[in-house]
C-alpha cells in the first residue's frame, strides 16, 4: 500500500486552494453559460432575477461552504493529495448537485424556468468563488 503513495498526486496548499478556485468558477460559468442557451428568448428581467437569486443563494448558503472549503484546505498540511482539496462530504454534495441537474432536465419544468435555476446557481457558485480566488491570491503574494 505504501507503493501506492509514490502515485499521489501530491500539490502544495497555493494548487489546492487554486483548484478549489477554478472549480468553483469554471463550474459557475458553465451553468449560467448552459442556462442562458437552454432558453432562446431570455429577457432582461429574467436574468435579473436570477442573478438576484443567486446572490441570495451565494451570500446566505454558497460561501458557508467556500469558507469551510478554504478552512480544510489551510489546515491540511503542505502536499497533500489534489483529490482531497474537497471532504468527502463536499464530494458528495457534487454528486447529488449533477444527479439534481440530470432530473431538472428530465422534468417537465419550462425551459425558462430552468434557465433561471441555471443561471442563479451558477452566479452563486462564481460569486463565492471570489473568497477562494482572494485566499488563494493572499497566499501566491505571500512568497
Amino acid at each position: 500500500m505504501i507503493w501506492l503513495l509514490r502515485f499521489k498526486p501530491g500539490a502544495s496548499t497555493s494548487t489546492n486552494l487554486l483548484v478549489a478556485a477554478l472549480m468553483w468558477s469554471f463550474i459557475g460559468l458553465y451553468l449560467m453559460v448552459r442556462g442562458y442557451l437552454l432558453s432562446g428568448a431570455l429577457s432582461g428581467i429574467l436574468i435579473a432575477l436570477a442573478l438576484i437569486l443567486g446572490t441570495m443563494k451565494a451570500f446566505l448558503v454558497i460561501e458557508r461552504a467556500a469558507r469551510k472549503n478554504i478552512a480544510r484546505i489551510l489546515a491540511r498540511p503542505e502536499g497533500r493529495c489534489i483529490g482531497g482539496v474537497y471532504s468527502w462530504g463536499m464530494w458528495g454534495l457534487v454528486v447529488c448537485m449533477m444527479l439534481g441537474g440530470r432530473l431538472l432536465r428530465n422534468s417537465t419544468l419550462p425551459s425558462l424556468v430552468l434557465s433561471v435555476i441555471y443561471i442563479a446557481v451558477g452566479w452563486a457558485l462564481l460569486l463565492s468563488s471570489r473568497l477562494i480566488w482572494r485566499e488563494w491570491n493572499a497566499r501566491k503574494t505571500l512568497r
